[in-house]
Formats: C-alpha cells, structure tokens, sequence
C-alpha cells in the first residue's frame, strides 16, 4: 500500500500525475531489491566458475553494491572481492552472466589485456552482452574492440 500525504488544497488532477510516477519510482526499487540476492548471486558465479573455468577460481566475497555508478562491477584479485553494481541485477540474466564471468577472468588476469579478454570470451554470449552494455554507456567501444582481436587471435 502507498500512502502519499498532500495538502488539502491540492485537487485530485494535480495529484493524479505525481502519485503515478511516484508509485512507478517505488515499484522500480522494490522490484531492484527483489532481484539483487546476493547469495543467488554467489550461487550463479559457482555455476559459471564451474562451467567456463573449471571450477578453478576461489575469491572470498561476491556481492551486489549500490556505490557503482560509472561501472559494473569490480575485483580485486588480491583479496578475492567481486562487486556487481546493483544496476546489473534488472539486466538481462545474459549480461548479468557475462559481467560476473569479466569479473571472475580478474582473479586470473588483472588487466584487460589480450590474455583477459580470451577467458572473457569463453562465454558464448560475451560479444551480444558488451554489445548490451555499450548501447548503456557501461562498456567502451575500445573494450569491445580489444575483446573482439583477442577473439580473433583464439582462432587463428
């Protein structure tokens, strides 16, 4: 239930507007909240550890944050912590996907040199999600363009 308190002198056309965004601004929140469970979270980042790497990686805390604005995730190798911005959790799972396996490649490559993004690009849908994430000014183009060489250079 929303309860919206306005002044008596407001009439019901001048609120009517207001109380629908501000019931589509709450619905938009409650739904984030909904869908950014960390331990599904840590749980997905298991399966795609096992699946493109093997199950070989370890890191210590993966979790959704709410302080990520200009990127989508980050991992600091050296003590194993992954944050996924909160914004990712109302994608698409398919770039959730590829987003928590970019981070995962950081346990192993640090950098986003050539060796980084052919771990990238092991999974399957990684060029259609950075695709994804261009499109939403989260990804550079020059970060596409060095996945897509390292991409080439696996298959020569």
């Amino acid at each position: 239930m929303l309860e919206v308190l306005a002044p008596a002198t407001a009439t019901d056309a001048e609120l009517a507007p207001l109380i629908e965004k501000l019931k589509a601004r709450v619905l938009r929140r409650v739904t984030r909240r909904k869908t950014a469970d960390d331990a599904a979270l840590a749980r997905r980042a298991a399966e795609l550890n096992r699946q493109i790497f093997n199950g070989r990686l370890r890191w210590t805390e993966i979790r959704y944050v709410t302080n990520q604005q200009h990127r989508f995730g980050s991992c600091t190798p050296a003590t194993g912590v992954i944050r996924i911005s909160q914004r990712v959790a109302a994608m698409p799972s398919w770039v959730r996907d590829y987003v928590i396996v970019h981070e995962l490649a950081h346990l192993l490559e640090p950098n986003h040199g050539p060796r980084f993004w052919k771990l990238v690009n092991r999974y399957g849908r990684a060029e259609r999600a950075r695709g994804y994430l261009i499109c939403l000014g989260l990804e550079t183009e020059t970060e596409a363009e060095d996945a897509a060489a390292a991409d080439v250079e696996a298959t020569e």
